[in-house]
């Protein structure tokens, strides 16, 4: 027990805490070893760990969110990003459930490689209904996952597609870092945010660094990754519509400038907001939405990307201090409502299943 205690620390120390040892040199200089040597890590303890390694029920798979039940079929499946400590959907959930959608999310270990995450999609697809029609939403690297499942699995350009289960409808993508971000060499640090959101749910433990995966993904994200490459020259299906919004810093919020009138006073620093928002205003794009510059938002094949002044979380979840609402929350409802239909359309849709002799949908 001591030898293995020991072995997991190890680990924990070589996955979560790399950024700060030497070894980060060689990382830089060989990203396809690391990537294949951290996914090796994770097949290995995967085999030799099964029931350690191994994420809580509600932590893997498909989720019924809101008032859904096991025992509907969802009309929406929301997909989260890189160590998503939870709470994303929680502020767009009723609004989809206000405009007659039946909700489910997707988990998966959000650490590991990104095509192992559109692997495992791609597994618990063919449990879903076949004669149904699913629109995806995925935030940050959630979208990535998304794009890999649709091109790869579901609706590949020039193939035939071999997996059963529902036509993807269409997809939105929020805060995805199509042409990757940098940020992702702090992943670390969002290990650790992911960390603290564990311990009250008393999910915390010595594995948790290493079931949700090892750290390949941080790769996978990183610009010019050999997977964003792989990604980026295959087609996107012309049949399956795409949105993608994105958000920008453009200036502090007034609940900001008070603060930093503040702070500006404590520390006697006359001119710290001037300062402050002379540098926000040179940074313009690049800054992006402080994760995900906006010049990483576009794909080959999707229409211009939405810009909205909001941060990464802060498209989806109403954050601490801020003055606004979630702004791509009203967009991705507007758009759902246009490829589902409203309330009135889709009791119709129920009512006619019925009478053919199908199960109702909600």
């Amino acid at each position: 027990m001591r030898r293995l205690t020991l072995f997991i620390l190890l680990l924990l120390l070589l996955v979560v805490f790399t950024p700060f040892t030497g070894w980060v040199v060689w990382t830089e200089r060989n990203p396809d070893l690391e990537r294949e040597f951290r996914i090796t890590v994770q097949e290995r303890l995967e085999t030799w760990f099964p029931e350690a390694m191994s994420l809580p029920p509600e932590l893997i798979g498909f989720i019924p969110r809101g008032d859904a039940r096991e025992d509907t079929v969802p009309d929406v499946v929301l997909i989260h990003g890189l160590d998503e400590p939870g709470g994303i959907w929680d502020d767009l959930i009723p609004l989809l459930e206000a405009a007659c959608l039946t909700v489910w999310e997707f988990r998966y270990p959000n650490d590991q490689a990104i095509d192992r995450s559109a692997d495992l999609l791609a597994e618990h697809w063919k449990t879903l209904d076949a004669g149904r029609s699913v629109t995806l939403i995925g935030h940050s690297m959630g979208g990535l996952v998304i794009r890999d499942f649709v091109s790869r699995w579901r609706h590949p350009v020039e193939e035939t597609s071999e997996l059963s289960g529902p036509r993807v409808m269409g997809t939105v993508m929020v805060g995805t870092p199509n042409q990757g971000s940098e940020w992702a060499r702090l992943r670390v640090w969002l290990e650790v945010r992911e960390w603290l959101a564990d311990i009250p749910e008393g999910r915390f433990s010595l594995w948790a660094g290493l079931r949700d995966g090892t750290g390949a993904a941080k790769i996978d994200l990183q610009p010019d990754s050999e997977f964003l490459r792989d990604l980026n020259r295959r087609p996107w299906p012309a049949e399956v519509p795409v949105r993608v919004i994105g958000g920008q810093l453009t200036e502090p919020t007034p609940t900001m400038r008070a603060s930093l009138d503040v702070l500006s006073e404590e520390l006697g620093i006359e001119d710290l907001p001037t300062r402050l928002e002379a540098w926000w205003s040179s940074t313009g794009e690049s800054l992006g939405d402080g994760a995900v510059p906006v010049i990483s938002l576009a794909f080959d094949g999707a229409p211009e990307p939405v810009i909205v002044p909001a941060s990464h979380r802060g498209l989806l979840v109403q954050m601490p201090f801020a003055d606004q609402k979630p702004p791509a929350i009203p967009l991705i409802v507007e758009q759902l409502q246009e490829w589902n239909g409203g309330c009135e359309e889709q009791g119709v849709a129920a009512r006619s299943n019925q009478q053919a002799g199908h199960e109702p949908e909600h």
